[in-house]
């Protein structure tokens, strides 16, 4: 599968879990990635043909010819762009069958459950608690 950049990862910055690694692959990543945290107050999620809910229900990646990657495929997206040798083998191992399946299951079970993980108190958004939407 063809991918062109930059690629958009679209992120829950409400999310502890979220926000924690998206700030790590934001410190490796280079130009061929950019993050968007869809509970920023100008985020618009029409604007990318999407709603909210859409991309609250799963991780998404879009590439720049408007192909979206979401959950466990938007990973392996985002980890083949990632500049390190170990992220592309992991995109690979995890794309391996019975592999593959297993990340799908999991991913959907932390993704469906993930505010219920708790946050490590450097990472919590203070804006999540002013905003006062209740779902995060």
């Amino acid at each position: 599968m063809s991918v062109s950049y930059p690629l958009t990862v679209f992120y829950d910055g409400a999310c502890g879990v979220c926000s924690t690694e998206i700030t790590y692959y934001r410190s490796i990543a280079d130009q061929r990635i950019r993050f968007v945290d869809i509970t920023a107050l100008d985020f618009d999620a029409e604007s990318f043909g999407k709603t909210v809910d859409d991309f609250q229900k799963k991780l998404h990646a879009r590439d720049a010819d408007g192909q979206y990657f979401t959950g466990v495929e938007a990973f392996r997206q985002l980890w083949d762009a990632l500049p390190s040798p170990f992220y592309p083998l992991l995109s690979t191992i995890v794309g391996l069958p019975g592999i593959h399946l297993t990340a799908r299951t999991g991913y959907a079970i932390l993704a469906r459950f993930r505010h219920f993980v708790p946050a490590s108190h450097a990472t919590n958004c203070p804006m999540t608690k002013d905003r006062g939407s209740g779902t995060h």
